[in-house]
């Protein structure tokens, strides 16, 4: 057992002294490996990079950004932080613009994917995933990555995933923006007609004479005063019959007036309010900021050949270097054994 332990020793610590003896089926196997992997890689279709940088927008509300008096407060223009930038990251990894690309650029037929075979769809996925990617930089920002065999069509889609970013986005907020919208509507026009139907009560009102029932009745009950003093028989009767009609429409006309004018007040309320939801119901801003848009590539960025052999040389070298300490080991255990 100790002669066994010593020899195995003795293998480690001149491990190079055993690579020369060995030299010759290292050799083979290093030259055929580098060969094989020259092969390789040239038989893998080399794939073009584009990305495109892009800041998130503040995801305040436009509508009070561009209603706001104080312009100097407005948040319209304002880079997004940490908070937008994995909102963005989240809209990039959706389904709806993995989708919209996958449908505009027949990426089923471009990938060259069998519908007919098994899971299709997560081939495609794979692909897609392997393809396109997005992470944010250290500068607050989100980088889009697209590997594609065709230079131009890389950075059409990497041009596109920006582009789709709005789409997307303004998509999810108009549904909810438009059911708010809708809300804002319905109570703006239902108290506009609360006011018609009260200002048709209000006139009725007005044909009976009153007109203006805090003027009229200090004019009428002065007018009444003094011809009851000149004993004026028919301005006491036409006087009396005015200050009748008072009394009698003056309550309603003064509570109908000052439902009119609290209503107003209300509406006028609830008029800013319906302009600011149509704003973010059809708004259409970006809501980012490109600071470089995909280019071309002039040259490929995968494979890296001389990279592909070296690492392929040298884990081939490795391993059969480690396939003959075995063997070696193996074969001076059983000779061990046999003595």
């Amino acid at each position: 057992m100790n002669n066994s332990d010593t020899q195995l020793n003795f293998n480690s610590s001149n491990l190079i002294i055993f690579a020369y003896k060995k030299r010759k089926p290292l050799l083979i196997i290093t030259v055929i490996a580098i060969i094989v992997s020259i092969i390789v890689s040239y038989t893998i279709k080399p794939r073009y990079e584009s990305s495109v940088i892009l800041f998130p927008a503040s995801s305040s509300s436009i509508s009070q950004d561009l209603f706001r008096d104080n312009v100097s407060s407005k948040d319209i223009l304002k880079l997004g932080e940490d908070e937008e930038v994995e909102q963005l990251l989240q809209i990039l990894h959706s389904d709806n613009i993995k989708n919209m690309i996958i449908k505009k650029y027949d990426l089923i037929q471009h990938y060259n994917i069998d519908t007919a075979s098994a899971y299709p769809i997560t081939k495609l996925n794979k692909e897609f995933d392997k393809n396109f990617s997005f992470s944010p930089t250290q500068f607050m920002s989100i980088e889009i990555k697209v590997l594609d065999t065709d230079p131009k069509l890389a950075a059409d889609m990497a041009n596109d995933v920006a582009s789709f970013i709005d789409t997307t986005m303004n998509n999810m907020q108009k549904e909810r923006a438009l059911k708010a919208l809708k809300l804002v509507e319905n109570q703006y026009f239902s108290l506009k007609n609360r006011i018609k139907t009260l200002e048709d009560s209000l006139q009725i009102l007005r044909g009976f004479g009153v007109l203006d029932y805090q003027k009229q009745a200090e004019v009428i009950s002065d007018g009444y005063s003094q011809a009851l003093i000149a004993k004026n028989n028919n301005a006491i009767k036409i006087l009396g019959k005015k200050l009748d009609a008072l009394s009698i429409y003056g309550g309603p006309y003064l509570s109908t007036a000052n439902h009119i004018w609290t209503l107003n007040k209300q509406l006028s309320s609830l008029e800013e309010k319906y302009s600011e939801a149509q704003v973010d119901a059809y708004q259409d801003l970006p809501h980012k900021f490109i600071v470089n848009n995909a280019q071309i590539a002039e040259k490929k960025s995968y494979p890296i050949r001389w990279l592909i052999v070296s690492i392929s040389t040298v884990s081939t070298f490795i391993l059969a270097l480690l396939l003959l300490i075995i063997i070696d080991n193996f074969k001076r255990n059983k000779v061990f054994k046999n003595i």
